[in-house]
């Protein structure tokens, strides 16, 4: 009989992170899962863009680590079918017979990993993910209409006999396909590093404290500015910013009226008064600006915060813990603290603080 129909059902948590990170998601899953009381094991390869964590309770696993704590994964999905040897001729058969029993989907989400080898995936996953549908929703297993409120189906084609099926529940996990949100660059952007701003305000804050935190009036200072990428983002958004960097920021940004370019040291400059924001993608050793940013929020200068780490070559996550115990620790008052490797960072991972109870 063919294995992928006989292949056995896998439980433990599919991850999806940037192609080179498996280790440190790996590290991050495995540690957190053993202070959670969960034993377990990761398997991954180096550059797949995915781990996989397996676990006799993946349920209880995935409540104890929710995914926007999760700072290496991207996308967190219950893994319940590892389908290998599909016969191109019909991939359904098999994955109908491996979807559990007592779920009724509300979404099918058709991915493959973000790397090399699971790109040409795509073409495949969208022919396939457009006969799956109808299948699954004569099945009855399927929502004749997407329903936001069910969980989702998760089919990742790692090859074209390869494929895993998971599921998502829609409040513990990323709405985006891969977990990388769609955001185009903007031609009057200054820097391409306005996405990455842009990427942390929409994956770490969600929509009511988007609103609430920053509207037009609010008061900020960008560190290590120029050429402006992250100032950008905040005018757009109506703060008055404070552009602390002693290289040059774009012309058009002044005409705003909005920016001030002071040329100082991002590490030595303080406000004057209080200010609503700081943000911070200065390149530098990572528990210095932790320490930094900590001196922020400990004096009052700022009550939120975005700020990124660059990350070392070796040994990732036990600095990104170090850091952001630091960070935490230095600051010296309650603070609410998130962090994720956004898909627009590279060698880094993107904080937010914030003073405000949440």
């Amino acid at each position: 009989m063919d294995s992928a129909i006989d292949a056995p059902a896998l439980n433990g948590l599919l991850c999806y992170c940037r192609a080179g990170f498996e280790p440190e998601l790996a590290g991050e899953l495995t540690e957190r899962a053993a202070l959670a009381g969960f034993a377990g094991y990761a398997r991954t390869e180096r550059n797949t863009g995915h781990v996989l964590f397996v676990c006799d309770d993946a349920d209880r696993l995935s409540r104890a680590l929710p995914w926007s704590t999760l700072i290496f994964a991207r996308q967190k999905l219950r893994l319940f079918a590892d389908l290998q040897g599909l016969d191109p001729r019909d991939r359904i058969t098999p994955m109908l017979a491996a979807l559990p029993e007592d779920i009724r989907f509300g979404e099918l989400v058709m991915e493959h990993p973000d790397s090399d080898a699971g790109k040409p995936m795509s073409g495949l996953a969208r022919s396939l993910g457009n006969a799956l549908r109808p299948a699954l929703r004569k099945a009855g297993v399927l929502t004749k209409e997407d329903n936001p409120r069910l969980q989702r189906l998760h089919v990742c084609l790692l090859d074209g006999d390869h494929a895993m099926l998971a599921s998502s529940e829609p409040e513990d996990s990323s709405p985006w396909p891969l977990g990388i949100p769609r955001l185009r660059a903007q031609a009057d952007a200054p820097s391409r590093s306005a996405l990455k701003l842009e990427e942390a305000l929409l994956v770490l804050l969600d929509e009511r404290e988007r609103t609430t935190m920053s509207h037009d009036g609010m008061r900020a200072a960008d560190l290590g500015a120029a050429p402006g990428g992250w100032t950008w983002v905040l005018m757009r958004k109506g703060l008055r910013v404070q552009a602390i960097d002693n290289g040059p920021m774009q012309g058009q940004l002044l005409d705003s009226g909005r920016i001030e370019h002071l040329r100082a040291d991002g590490f030595t400059w303080q406000p004057s008064q209080p200010l609503d924001w700081m943000v911070c993608d200065m390149v530098e050793q990572p528990r210095r600006v932790a320490e930094r940013m900590a001196t922020w929020f400990r004096e009052g200068w700022c009550r939120h915060a975005v700020f990124n780490l660059k990350l070392p070559m070796k040994k990732r996550w036990q600095e990104t813990q170090l850091c952001l115990e630091l960070f935490a620790q230095q600051a010296e008052k309650p603070l609410t603290i998130r962090a994720k490797q956004l898909y627009h960072d590279r060698e880094e991972i993107t904080v937010f603080a914030t003073s405000k109870r949440i």
